[in-house]
């Protein structure tokens, strides 16, 4: 794909990012991306490039929308987060003060941080679940109130991959009284501008970027073993990248995993949190609350993913192991296949990288790193 064309803005001083972001369409590692910085709440760059589908025939365009997967769980943290700063959800509280059937299987004590930052022991369900639970709100949400922890809630972390979602949006629904998409859209996306939707209408799908799966021999490389930890929090309910074209998918709010949006969207979110909090003059989160989402909650290895791994409050932060940005503040969330979106309150800067070309496996996905290296170069 050496001559695929790069459309949208950057500012001068960032040619190199544009180089580096088109460099990876000629090495042949995407089929269409998109990639977007903010500095000071300004859109600094907003790139995309290459197809919407596997066989190259639909151009990105620039309302272009994909699945991000767990980048999402950077805009459930944030929800989460201007709650308690508004005072409706108290993060020290038991969750069963706001869920009441919580309680059962000894978590009656568990509180709401512990599901922010990975803590809770849920990662994933013993009692076999179908694909179609995933949008089934109530199925899910039951069989993790009456699940036990699979280890002492506060001890250690593993990634909540699908779980987190139910969990955090559960507290959300039942202390605010509205589901988290519909917050998240009211309160932030809309006054924001952000075109990122938890849960997405059909008259939408049309500009949805499809999702081109790994190879069955690069995704049999890297199949975890059913009995590992892994491998259950993937398995059930089973998890494969062609649920994510289904329509059921789209529509539901999981807010974990089915958050659509495109690199613009997902920095300009990230943007504000570089900038404390603020964008275009309007306060989303207080400064003590954005201190307490990225604070240090744990960094140890994980007991899901197959890293060490620094967490904040439904955050990824920055470490030696996982490097966000040159210093050690930068924060963020990134998505199964390749999607991140991170903010440096350093900088007050934010970057986003969005594909439809899945990488296998969880981890270990590099193509942001040509351009974000050219970005700090650029600085």
């Amino acid at each position: 794909m050496s001559d695929v064309a790069i459309e949208g803005t950057c500012a001068p001083r960032f040619g190199k990012v544009r180089d580096a972001f088109a460099a990876n369409f000629a090495a042949g590692h995407e089929v269409g991306a998109s990639f977007a910085v903010t500095i000071d709440g300004e859109l600094v760059v907003d790139l995309w490039g290459g197809c919407t589908d596997a066989a190259g025939t639909q151009p990105w365009q620039r309302d272009t929308i994909v699945n991000v997967f767990s980048t999402t769980k950077a805009m459930t943290a944030l929800v989460a987060h201007m709650l308690a700063d508004r005072g409706v959800l108290d993060l020290d509280a038991p969750v069963a003060r706001y869920w009441p059937e919580f309680a059962a299987a000894g978590k009656a004590s568990l509180p709401v941080h512990y599901l922010l930052s990975h803590r809770a022991g849920l990662a994933a369900l013993r009692a076999p679940l179908p694909v179609e639970a995933l949008w089934d709100w109530s199925r899910m949400t039951d069989a993790l109130a009456a699940e036990a922890p699979w280890w002492e809630p506060g001890t250690a972390h593993g990634y909540h991959a699908m779980t987190y979602g139910y969990l955090v949006g559960e507290v959300v629904r039942r202390a605010a009284g509205k589901t988290l998409g519909a917050f998240f859209r009211d309160e932030v996306a809309t006054p924001l501008g952000a075109d990122f939707q938890i849960g997405i209408a059909a008259d939408e799908d049309a500009r949805i970027a499809d999702l081109v799966a790994p190879s069955a021999d690069e995704a049999a490389a890297v199949q975890p073993d059913p009995e590992s930890l892994l491998g259950k929090v993937l398995a059930n309910p089973p998890l494969a990248p062609s649920v994510a074209l289904r329509r059921e998918w789209r529509a539901a709010e999981i807010p974990a995993a089915n958050g659509h949006g495109n690199a613009r969207s997902v920095a300009q979110v990230m943007g504000m949190l570089a900038c404390g909090g603020v964008a275009n003059g309007r306060r989303y989160l207080g400064a003590a609350a954005l201190a307490r989402a990225t604070s240090e909650q744990a960094y140890a290895q994980d007991l899901v993913l197959p890293m060490h791994m620094r967490w904040g409050l439904g955050f990824m932060l920055s470490s030696p192991h996982l490097p966000l940005s040159p210093g050690d503040r930068a924060f963020g969330h990134g998505g199964w296949g390749g999607s991140l979106g991170i903010a440096d309150p350093d900088r007050r800067l934010s970057w986003s990288y969005v594909m439809n070309k899945m990488s296998p496996g969880t981890t270990g996905d590099t193509r942001a790193l040509g351009p974000v290296a050219a970005l700090y170069g650029s600085l």
